[in-house]
């Protein structure tokens, strides 16, 4: 996982990692938002969940201590990072200052 994951944080493309847990209540609640995000982002966006138990050193090379985490990258460099639940418009509006 770890040289595929660098490879796609370096893309020329806006990659949003979404660092997520199962049994997590609020990454429930921000699927569909981020399905919402992608679908009005279309290819300017990709998104990327990433399970945090099945991934531990990856959440721990990043430090995420609470799930949901999300970081925002683009050619290697991480531009944004948030934990916990933003509402659609403000997720997009993030997104947007970036690209």
């Amino acid at each position: 996982m770890k040289g595929s994951f660098s490879a796609l944080i370096h893309s020329d493309q806006l990659v949003l990692i979404d660092f997520f847990a199962e049994w997590c209540g609020p990454c429930k609640m921000l699927a569909p938002i981020l399905k919402e995000v992608k679908a009005e982002m279309g290819d300017s966006l990709k998104i990327v969940k990433i399970d945090v138990d099945k991934n531990q050193s990856l959440a721990s090379t990043y430090q995420v201590r609470g799930v949901p985490t999300m970081m925002l990258f683009k050619k290697g460099k991480q531009l944004w990072r948030q934990s916990g639940v933003l509402q659609k418009q403000e997720l997009l509006d993030v997104v947007k200052s970036f690209i």
